[in-house]
């Protein structure tokens, strides 16, 4: 893979992107509060459908996926994007955007964690430092003593926790089934599965609650598919063919602060002095995870080189 220094336009679109990833958490709660998460959650994952649907016309080149590769993405889409944004939306209701950022963004963590069962690659002692401060920061964060017998706040923590954990499973399983030059199809079909799933489970689980036709509702998720998905995965694929995977993943540290930056502005959250330790815990790990990965990318590139 390609790398090249950052130009101007590059730095601009990262930054869009950063702030479209998110402002999704604020969306979230503001789309929860005219429709049940499961509803909400399949009309971002057909949104974002449509929406990369467009952006893969765009490109006109080959389809690169054949029937098998098809079916295995729509299956990826499960666990992917059906479960992932269950989960996130449904703990989305009683979690304040920023915190829910920053235990979503756990991510690296397990991919690291997943790496070595479904990639075979060898967790070295810094990854497992670094999944350390990662689970003492999100225990810092969320608190979990504070939750009072019969609370809504453990349940919503655990299934906060639950979602990085089925997300970074699918991203393992991607890596090991797909090509890198596949991943913008991949992800058409995995969000139509992902789609679909919801959609099934919300006419089972929510039969009565159908979205309403409230603008504030449509904008969110209109957002939530199309800006917060197409829009951003768009620049994240086109930014990964120019700059090096691990390069570009360690700056990702920026969407939860973002997230806490814009829950601070619009919904007055605020962390106390022990959130705050396990914010910093969090990102200390993901930093970690992320320098472990560009150190085994140079080493790979030496060994090529040489």
């Amino acid at each position: 893979m390609a790398s090249s220094p950052w130009s101007a336009g590059m730095r601009v679109l990262f930054g869009l992107m950063v702030i479209s990833w998110a402002a999704n958490y604020l969306f979230v709660r503001v789309g929860l509060g005219y429709a049940t998460p499961l509803w909400l959650a399949a009309l971002r994952a057909g949104i974002g459908t449509l929406g990369m649907a467009a952006v893969l016309l765009f490109q006109k080149g080959p389809k690169k996926l054949d029937r098998r590769g098809r079916r295995d993405a729509i299956l990826l889409g499960l666990p992917n994007t059906a479960l992932f944004f269950a989960l996130w939306f449904a703990a989305a209701r009683t979690v304040p955007a920023g915190q829910a950022a920053v235990v979503i963004y756990t991510f690296p963590v397990w991919v690291a964690l997943f790496s070595s069962p479904v990639l075979h690659r060898r967790l070295t002692r810094l990854h497992w430092v670094a999944v350390a401060f990662g689970f003492s920061g999100v225990v810092l964060v969320s608190q979990p003593w504070q939750a009072s017998a019969g609370s809504e706040v453990l349940p919503a923590l655990i299934e906060l926790t639950l979602a990085p954990i089925s997300w970074a499973f699918a991203t393992t399983v991607f890596e090991r089934r797909f090509r890198p030059e596949e991943l913008v199809e991949v992800n058409v079909y995995q969000l139509f599965g992902g789609a679909a799933a919801l959609m099934a489970a919300a006419l089972i689980v929510n039969p009565a609650s159908l979205p309403p036709l409230a603008p504030t509702l449509w904008v969110s998720a209109l957002w939530l598919g199309l800006v917060g998905s197409a829009f951003a995965y768009a620049v994240w694929f086109w930014l990964l063919g120019r700059v090096e995977g691990a390069n570009l993943s360690a700056y990702l540290l920026l969407v939860p602060v973002t997230a806490l930056g814009l829950s601070a502005i619009f919904e007055g959250e605020r962390l106390g002095p022990v959130q705050g330790v396990g914010v910093a815990l969090v990102l200390l790990s993901v930093y970690a995870v992320a320098a472990v990965s560009r150190s085994r990318s140079i080493s790979s590139e030496k060994a090529g080189a040489a």
